[in-house]
């Protein structure tokens, strides 16, 4: 009796090989109607937007119309060009505080004098305080990037609504200061948010005092300089040292944690797990780094204020009263504000 072969190989033939089908031409994608490559996807929750929104674009529509402010084509809805519009706005005002920073702390602090330092505070002048240099780095920035961030939250909240309804449960032990409204479909606040909006209306009232104020009464700001500041720190103290010293600590801690914020660190940074795994050890190894990045960027925008108030308060503020005439000009200026007379 024959044996079979222990390598003996299975039959190729299958029911599918001895079906006969009829050619059939292969559409190419062109001529495919019904698919879209390009279209978005969904959209992806608001923390992964505002995460990934430093890294890459973000879509927040998945139609190609017109959403919100989107353009026609694009599929990017309000929220897209909005985050654009609070970034970039950003940079060209950064680029005018760094040259204030310069002018008003580094060399007061270096010439140790108010009378040495106003030359240089006149001549950046000549770069941020033309007829179209202003508008461009410091006017049109501020409203942009103001505007744009409440624009932000109403569209956030649009979109809220859209997805989950008006009405977002929050347990009452866990209501913040952060999360007030959120049951009304607004997102959370953030606390680089907050500080922004203490920050605009401490720095809209030092914009009128230096730059409005003088210009509603003697038509222009030829006269104001660090002098003027210092003048006003001899004759108001309390108001000056409180408005200065909110001005200069909202300012630079917003300005750091802005900046952390478009670059990805502010991501990082925390006191608790953004989320557990279940692995004590590396939540544990996670939670230290976000505590580390916490207070490094903390640590910044500390020695930033501190910098600046080192120029600022300790030579500028420190400078006295200015005398003759300028100096009844200057109180001129502070008689017009109630309660400064």
């Amino acid at each position: 009796m024959e044996t079979q072969s222990l390598h003996s190989k299975e039959s190729q033939e299958t029911l599918m090989s001895l079906l006969q089908l009829d050619p059939t031409p292969i559409d190419s994608p062109s001529e495919r109607p019904s698919v879209n490559t390009d279209k978005d996807l969904p959209p992806l929750p608001e923390a992964a937007l505002d995460d990934s929104d430093s890294k890459s674009p973000s879509p927040t529509s998945t139609s190609t119309g017109t959403t919100g402010l989107g353009l026609s084509g694009t599929g990017h809805g309000s929220i897209y060009y909005l985050t654009r519009i609070q970034r970039y706005s950003s940079y060209a005002f950064s680029f005018f505080a760094s040259l204030h920073f310069a002018t008003t702390s580094l060399i007061p602090l270096a010439a140790r004098s108010v009378p040495a330092s106003e030359s240089y505070l006149l001549l950046a002048r000549e770069i941020y305080q033309t007829t179209l240099s202003e508008p461009v780095l410091v006017g049109l920035p501020i409203i942009a990037h103001v505007g744009s961030g409440i624009a932000l939250r109403f569209a956030r909240r649009a979109q809220n609504i859209r997805r989950y309804g008006r009405q977002h449960h929050v347990q009452p032990s866990k209501l913040t200061i952060r999360n007030l409204g959120v049951s009304a479909g607004w997102p959370t606040t953030s606390f680089i948010a907050i500080s922004g909006y203490g920050f605009s209306a401490i720095l809209a009232a030092h914009i009128f005092m230096n730059r409005g104020l003088p210009l509603m009464v003697e038509g222009d700001s030829a006269n104001i300089g660090l002098a003027y500041v210092a003048h006003g720190f001899a004759r108001h103290p309390w108001t000056s040292w409180v408005s200065y010293a909110a001005l200069l600590g909202l300012g630079c801690g917003h300005m750091v944690w802005g900046w952390a914020k478009w670059f990805g660190p502010a991501q990082k940074a925390g006191w608790k797990p953004d989320r557990m795994t279940g692995n004590v050890a590396f939540d544990k190894a996670a939670l230290k780094k976000r505590r580390r990045a916490l207070l490094g960027l903390n640590a910044v925008a500390l020695g930033a204020t501190a910098i600046w108030a080192a120029g600022g308060l300790g030579v500028v503020a420190l400078g006295g009263e200015t005398l003759g005439w300028v100096g009844k000009l200057y109180d001129g200026l502070f008689a017009q504000i109630p309660g400064f007379a």
